[in-house]
């Protein structure tokens, strides 16, 4: 059984056991989070929603918060001289999906 849920302005394919990174949600270790847009849920059939499905969500519990690693931003233009050095990390929490009910 897996969901295809949407959070963070990103979709992502889960099935129970999951371990994913999702944009930060603010939450400590250990709290459970439940994701209510659940796009499609496949159960040996797929049922697709408009736009969500109706009565399905996702727990999942969180492990952790962290950033990811360094990006290097780098702007310049030519024959002015002009470049600029910046770095990004993103913040991300981990979770682990606990059930999927449809």
């Amino acid at each position: 059984m897996y969901a295809i849920i949407a959070t963070g302005g990103k979709q992502y394919k889960v099935s129970e056991g999951d371990i994913i990174n999702v944009e930060k949600l603010g939450k400590e270790a250990g709290e459970t989070v439940e994701f209510d847009q659940v796009l499609a849920v496949s159960d040996g059939e797929l049922k697709v929603g408009t736009p969500t499905v109706a009565g399905a969500k996702v727990t999942a519990s969180v492990v952790c918060e962290g950033k990811a690693k360094k990006i290097i931003v780098y702007k310049y233009k030519r024959k002015t001289g002009y470049h600029k050095k910046n770095g990004h990390r993103q913040q991300f929490t981990k979770v682990k999906i606990e059930s999927i009910t449809a």
